[in-house]
């Protein structure tokens, strides 16, 4: 349980590290920036938007620890990483490089996300292939809480 809590508190923390000081070169434009993430352009402003969505869902979740909640950014998080040498082209950037790395770490927290049971049951308690109208739903739920 302590070692769950610790590598929750290094991801999130490596999240901050990270991105404070990459969201501060993309908004000022900084020189190294152009070399890692290329010229400024519409799509980098929408990566730079990412970046800070994830650094604030990080510095949140460094407040108020929810399991579930930091295993959702983290999987995001190393799905999209994983995927950089492809759509990158290459392991050399700066960018694809970290983000392997990082990758690494996240990966190690969800594993002790999951094997430490923080994940649990879904609240979507019913049988595996079995649909729900959205009236089996609200009766179900008005059932729970007559009970």
């Amino acid at each position: 349980m302590r070692a769950m809590r610790l590598m929750i508190v290094l991801s999130l923390l490596i999240n901050v590290a990270v991105l404070l000081p990459v969201c501060a070169g993309l908004l000022s434009n900084a020189s190294w920036t152009t070399s890692a993430y290329g010229e400024a352009t519409p799509a980098r402003a929408i990566l730079l938007s990412v970046y800070m969505a994830i650094g604030l869902c990080s510095v949140l979740l460094l407040i108020r620890r929810e399991p579930k909640a930091v295993a959702a950014l983290l999987l995001v998080q190393v799905l999209y990483k994983v995927t950089t040498p492809l759509t990158v082209g290459t392991v050399t950037n700066p960018v694809v490089v970290s983000n392997l790395i990082v990758a690494v770490v996240h990966t190690a927290t969800l594993v002790c996300l999951w094997s430490g049971g923080e994940l649990g049951r879904s609240i979507d308690d019913r049988p595996a292939g079995e649909a729900k109208t959205p009236n089996q739903s609200l009766d179900q739920t008005a059932d729970r809480i007559q009970r």
